[in-house]
């Protein structure tokens, strides 16, 4: 099963993967964005797209 990892050399932290992910499989941790909830993803690819950074991929 697909899931998404965040890459954190690229990542900026804007949150916008917590904002357009439909079952919450991200959460703000201090100050980094975690994938919190990985079961949960519906392989959407709505964070992979979203993201300003191209931080995120499903696979």
């Amino acid at each position: 099963m697909e899931r998404p990892y965040i890459d954190y050399d690229k990542c900026t932290v804007t949150g916008t993967c917590i904002d357009v992910c439909p079952v919450g499989v991200f959460a703000k941790n201090g100050d980094k964005v975690e994938v919190v909830n990985p079961d949960a993803c519906i392989q959407c690819r709505a964070c992979e797209v979203s993201c300003p950074a191209k931080a995120i991929q499903v696979k």
